[in-house]
């Protein structure tokens, strides 16, 4: 129900529409329509402040969730038994996110790919987890058309599909291409584990001195760090220094 706003009806309605067709393509309409149409404005603004700005950094929608591996053990049957009572989007998605962190890599592609379909059919973070599932399986050549279609969203750049399509350019003997992108991840005082697959990539080029280099630096940057950030990434300085032991020697003294 919306009230008269008088000469500004049309945007408050215009708003209530673009914020009703964002939720429903992100499969959480059935939250938030009451307060959207029961309370135009305010629940306009609120929706675009939880749903859109507090989101502009990640693939994955809020209601969403996705397991991580490092989480705590991920109870598939009850994510199963909420399917089947409600097949909607963001409970498939659960479920499939459930099941790539489980290593049910085949169960999760499929449940990814039936959702995208209608509105969702270009979802970023089902795009994003496809990417990822198809490089565990060394279905390289997936992983190319999918990465292109996310290619120039603005949290591309740092994210895991974006390392696993620069992977999988190489797999394919493209190395000029991935290096190109792993090129395009490496920024200063961030991107560790990018940088560091940067490293490894070297190596198996037979630059040496390349990936010394670029070790080196990182290490360097480590002591700069804030505590969190230096926490947060202290597997990619470990990682780094087992790496650069195996470098020759005569690499060390360059």
């Amino acid at each position: 129900m919306f009230y008269n706003f008088g000469s500004y009806s049309f945007v408050i309605v215009g708003l209530a529409i673009f914020c009703l067709v964002h939720s429903y393509r992100r499969g959480t309409l059935n939250r938030w329509i009451f307060w959207i149409i029961l309370f135009p404005i305010g629940g306009c603004l609120y929706y675009i402040y939880s749903e859109i700005l507090s989101n502009r950094n990640s693939f994955t929608p809020r209601t969403i969730n996705p397991v991580k591996m490092n989480s705590a053990p991920v109870n598939i049957k009850k994510l199963e038994d909420e399917l089947r009572f409600t097949d909607t989007f963001a409970n498939k998605v659960k479920l499939a996110d459930a099941y790539l962190a489980t290593g049910q890599t085949d169960k999760a592609i499929d449940l990814y790919k039936l959702s995208l379909t209608g509105a969702f059919a270009e979802n970023e973070h089902v795009i994003a987890q496809l990417i990822v599932a198809y490089y565990e399986q060394q279905r390289y050549e997936e992983v190319i058309p999918l990465a292109k279609k996310i290619y120039k969203l603005h949290q591309f750049p740092r994210s895991k599909a974006h390392l696993y399509y620069a992977l999988s350019l190489e797999n394919l003997g493209k190395t000029d291409l991935a290096e190109n992108e792993f090129k395009a991840m490496k920024g200063r005082y961030s991107y560790f584990e990018q940088r560091y697959q940067y490293g490894l990539f070297l190596m198996r080029q037979g630059r040496e001195e390349d990936a010394w280099n670029l070790f080196t630096e990182m290490l360097n940057e480590e002591a700069h760090l804030g505590a969190v950030e230096r926490k947060s990434s202290r597997i990619w300085f470990t990682k780094t220094k087992e790496e650069i032991r195996k470098i020759s020697p005569v690499q060390k003294t360059v």
